[in-house]
């Protein structure tokens, strides 16, 4: 009672013309409490505070989210609808004229109609993100669906967690991005970290991580770079790029030879031991470390660590999982609790650090291309019948699974597709192999772009939506732990801006779709009918309502009626998901990068993120301090690296790879490997290391291989590469 009374006088050390709007951030899965500082005399959000009694961050918050704010009323924000008159300028941001929502909405009902007539009803295409609330992810999926009768709809998740997805359904047979919630981290034994700049990405967990150390646990991180985590680390396993399936396979194989399994837990609550224990019998320390670069004895201590700590939690993030094996490389680092039977209690289990704000709901409730609400299967009769009965319409109205992000795009390019929807999402930026994907776009009859910003993707539009920021609208997101939390509206959108949900059912009004919409007049209208939706599927939020939000401080799905309190922990009774109730350890064969260095293209490349931007930055690089901070991209070069091609610290050299170029100042730093290069990737145009990145997609999660291709440096004086 003293602390909850301590913090609300925090919360009213406010000034008497302000109101704090208790709400989260807009940026990565950690969703960190803030009060939103509003002006009650000219109903305008001026600052932010911190919210102490949030759980999860207890008032910590980086630079992002100290500065988020200053999104809602930029200058360079959206206010009324845009329309190119000049097609010639696309790929621009020139060519575009103010108009009315009428002008806007007919148009693109006109061009919409007039492709569905002479190409088909798939001749259209949904490009959506997890940046918006469940609800809008949710109504997406939908709109596709039944207002356009698409079967094209897939998500920038493809980009981010799609990997984590398909390796906990393999393993788990059900995909929640943390099997145990976040407040349990710091009281844990062991943290072993693969693939995660966490002190950059998700800097408000730190504060976990550190304790674990505190308290005389262990952490170890994987990383072929020496991050902030990584230097204070006490063991740093520095890999290859896309080496992580035969580190995860050598561990394993340690943990056996050691002794450290859990005969019991594996022979009553698993299936695949025996196959995945003859298979990993290769990956001794010594060929491990071939392939991998991590020394032998590193090997050895990592799994002496891991194995010895009584409770230990395996956590990774894109470095793994944006592979062309990423899911494999998710399985067989879950295959470490599940040998050890680290997993289904308190303080241990397998945790993904969710990158985009709804990186969970998002990929949850119809974006996907196969999925519909629920994390039910749209190849699934029962569940196709389950999700018509909430719309209706009938199962033969149903489309059929599409494809992914990325293959949607080559569709584009083939004129398979010929018109597409995009919204909260920025693929000129985000995607691989961007001058395929530029070219992609230019090549789409006719392409709506929903945005608050003019982004470098709405600058290949026929038709720009002015969109509002999260703090105009409000409604439910699902946290780093598979919390769903509330986000609340702060303040009125700004000129003519829309939120999507009202974007989709007004348009569906004009597509003649709209007595499947029109009854949707709130953003909780949209939220009641998206938890009916969810009603009995594996992500059942049914019983999730917002006053229940509001009362637990979140609700951890499975949700699934109003006495649920949600599950916090997951497989505490040992039940996993799969038909015989057990989990999969999974036997999985090495493969390496699809490119590796050669003698033309002797260098790993790498990318990432600092800590001051966020995805593909149309939001940070707009505001002032984050941009001074990081004003430009770079590339990480090693010392000896740098001296063999007679190369200075900030000098610009010329970056390539056999898909792009281009060209970025030097950053020496010891802090990396000498065969691999990095560069951050949240920057749009002629900077964008997407330019060069490889579009080898995963064969379950179809997510391409950001993290490792095949590089080379030059000085910039030389003459262009051909």
């Amino acid at each position: 009672m003293q602390r909850d009374k301590f913090f609300k006088e925090i919360e009213n050390l406010n000034h008497p013309n302000e109101k704090l709007i208790k709400t989260h951030c807009s940026y990565c899965g950690m969703q960190c409490g803030m009060n939103l500082r509003v002006n009650t005399q000219t109903n305008k959000i001026i600052g932010v505070e911190p919210r102490y009694d949030w759980p999860v961050t207890v008032g910590k918050m980086c630079p992002k989210g100290v500065t988020a704010y200053q999104q809602t009323n930029h200058k360079d924000r959206l206010l009324k609808p845009l329309i190119r008159d000049d097609a010639s300028l696309k790929g621009t941001a020139e060519g575009f004229r103010e108009a009315s929502w009428e002008e806007a909405y007919d148009l693109i009902a006109k061009k919409f109609k007039e492709l569905q007539n002479e190409y088909g009803k798939d001749s259209l295409s949904v490009f959506s993100g997890v940046s918006m609330t469940n609800e809008k992810c949710y109504l997406t999926g939908k709109f596709a669906r039944v207002a356009l009768g698409t079967r094209y709809i897939d998500y920038n998740g493809r980009f981010c967690m799609s990997s984590a997805a398909g390796g906990f359904l393999r393993s788990f047979g059900v995909d929640r991005g943390s099997t145990l919630p976040w407040t349990d981290i710091h009281e844990t034994d062991c943290l072993f970290i693969a693939g995660s700049n966490t002190a950059e990405c998700h800097p408000t967990s730190m504060f976990r991580i550190w304790n674990v150390q505190e308290r005389g646990g262990y952490i170890i991180v994987v990383d072929p770079r020496e991050t902030p985590i990584a230097r204070r680390a006490d063991l740093h396993l520095d890999l290859k790029p896309g080496t992580d399936l035969a580190l995860a396979n050598g561990i394993v194989n340690q943990l056996i030879e050691m002794g450290y399994i859990d005969e019991e837990f594996i022979n009553k609550h698993t299936n695949g031991f025996e196959e995945t224990k003859e298979l990993v019998k290769e990956f001794t320390p010594d060929y491990t470390s071939m392939l991998t670069g991590v020394a032998p004895e590193k090997i050895i201590r990592a799994a002496e660590i891991y194995g010895k700590a009584p409770n230990a939690v395996v956590m990774f993030a894109r470095g793994v999982e944006q592979q062309h094996k990423g899911v494999d490389n998710v399985s067989a680092y879950t295959n470490m609790a599940l040998v050890t039977g680290k997993i289904g209690r308190p303080k241990a289990g397998v945790a993904t650090f969710t990158g985009q704000g709804n990186g969970q709901g998002g990929r949850e409730h119809g974006q996907k291309s196969d999925l519909l609400p629920g994390y039910r299967k749209i190849t699934n009769p029962k569940h196709v019948e389950e999700v018509c009965s909430v719309w209706g319409i009938t199962p033969e109205e149903m489309p059929q699974p599409g494809v992914s992000a990325y293959e949607m795009i080559e569709l584009m390019e083939q004129k398979t597709i010929r018109g597409l929807y995009l919204l909260c999402s920025n693929p000129a930026v985000s995607a691989p192999n961007q001058n395929f994907v530029r070219k992609a776009f230019k090549t789409l009859d006719f392409m709506v772009c929903s945005d608050f910003y003019l982004s470098e993707s709405a600058e290949f539009a026929d038709v720009v939506l002015p969109a509002v920021t999260w703090s105009e609208d409000e409604g439910t997101v699902t946290n780093i732990e598979g919390r769903i939390i509330k986000i609340n509206k702060a303040q009125e959108p700004v000129g003519e801006s829309k939120p999507d949900w009202q974007i989709q059912v007004e348009l569906a009004e004009r597509l003649g779709k709209g007595k499947y919409f029109s009854h949707l007049k709130t953003a909780r209208d949209v939220a009641d009918e998206f938890r009916l939706a969810t009603k009995g599927g594996y992500a059942d939020y049914y019983g999730a309502t917002w006053d229940k939000i509001d009362k637990q401080d979140g609700v951890f799905w499975p949700c699934k009626n109003e006495n649920d309190e949600g599950t916090p922990h997951m497989f505490l009774d040992k039940k996993f998901y799969h038909p015989d109730g057990k989990a999969k350890i999974c036997a999985l064969p090495y493969r390496p990068p699809a490119e590796e260095p050669c003698e033309k293209y002797p260098l790993r490349l790498t990318t990432g993120r600092v800590v001051y931007h966020y995805l593909s930055g149309n939001q940070t690089r707009r505001i002032p301090f984050l941009h001074d901070m990081c004003p430009e991209p770079f590339v990480e070069i090693h010392p000896e690296t740098a001296s063999k091609y007679n190369m200075e610290h900030e000098e610009k050299v010329r970056l390539f790879t056999r898909r792009g170029e281009a060209i970025y100042k030097v950053k020496i730093t010891e802090a990396i490997r000498k065969d691999t290069v990095f560069v951050p990737y949240h920057f749009g145009h002629e900077e964008s290391i997407n330019l060069l990145t490889i579009a080898a997609l995963d064969p379950i999660s179809r997510m391409p291989e950001f993290k490792a291709c095949a590089a080379q440096l030059e000085k910039v004086e030389l003459k262009k590469v051909q």
